[in-house]
C-alpha cells in the first residue's frame, strides 16, 4: 500500500543488500520510462523511497501515477 505525503504517493521497499536495491531501481526506471513517467527515488544502501506526482498536472497526484505505483508493486 501507498501512502500520501505531501500530496505525492510515497512507499518505501527494503531490501537484503545495496545490489537488490539497485536492481528493484533498473526495474523500475525501465517500466516508468515505458510509461513516460518518471518518479522521484531516493537510495540509502539498501532502503529505497518513492514518490510519483504528475509534473505537467501540477505536482497532483494522477491516473499515471496510480498505475506506476501499481507496476512497481508488481516488481517487489
Amino acid at each position: 500500500m501507498w501512502d500520501i505525503q505531501e500530496n505525492k504517493l510515497y512507499k518505501k521497499f527494503i531490501f537484503a543488500n545495496f545490489l537488490e536495491a539497485i536492481e528493484f531501481i533498473n526495474q523500475v526506471a525501465s517500466v516508468s520510462d515505458s510509461l513516460n513517467h518518471h518518479p522521484s527515488i531516493l537510495i540509502n544502501y539498501n532502503v529505497v523511497e518513492i514518490w510519483l506526482c504528475t509534473h505537467d498536472a501540477n505536482n497532483q497526484i494522477t491516473n499515471k501515477d496510480h498505475a506506476l505505483a501499481n507496476l512497481i508493486l508488481e516488481i517487489k
